[in-house]
């Protein structure tokens, strides 16, 4: 078989769903490799600031990593950031849906709410409320997120820091996302996004 001869999801039987679970397997297998070519297309997007937004990427997942950050949250600030292109208005939530079967839930959890934790910075100049986030306050996730934005986030525009390459953070990509995808025992107790 080359192809399903359904039409509706429906009518599929037993062998053409195992058919094509084999090729999106053999498809997955290749989600680094595409990671890493979204990353590298970020080095020609929003322009504006005084490093591209690789180089943004790859200043949060080396400031992440000087910190001491684990491999999650080091993949976490490295992905933080992916959305901009294709969801400009939520490229926060694109992100978190990324890294969501691969990382601890605290770590999409960050990075699901970093933009609105980031507008603390901005916000004011457009007569917003720069304290939106503080509607978290009580979650138990709170501060890591004001910590990633502060330490990792907003430092990470910076054109004389010293950036990392992609190629320095392949191996912790590939190893992340080698996982088995929502084991429980890596992402945890799942948590609401959204209150």
């Amino acid at each position: 078989m080359d192809k399903v001869a359904f039409r509706q999801m429906k009518d599929g039987t037993r062998e053409e769903y195992v058919f094509l679970d084999r090729l999106e397997e053999a498809f997955n297998q290749g989600l680094v490799d595409r990671l890493l070519q979204a990353l590298r297309n970020l080095e020609n997007t929003l322009s504006g600031y005084q490093v591209t937004r690789l180089e943004h990427s790859l200043q949060s997942a080396g400031r992440a990593e000087a910190d001491g950050a684990d491999e999650d949250m080091i993949i976490g600030a490295l992905l933080h950031d992916l959305g901009d292109e294709l969801a400009p208005y939520n490229h926060s939530q694109l992100a978190a849906a990324i890294i969501r079967p691969y990382v601890r839930g605290e770590v999409t959890w960050v990075v699901h709410h970093h933009g609105l934790f980031q507008k603390v910075y901005y916000a004011h100049h457009f007569g917003d409320d720069p304290h939106e986030r503080d509607r978290y306050r009580d979650h138990p996730w709170y501060q890591s997120c004001v910590d990633f934005c502060e330490r990792y986030d907003q430092a990470a525009f910076d054109p004389d820091y010293p950036t990392p390459s992609l190629e320095h953070f392949e191996p912790m990509l590939r190893r992340v996302f080698s996982r088995t995808p929502f084991d429980p025992a890596v992402i945890g107790e799942e948590r609401p996004l959204e209150p």
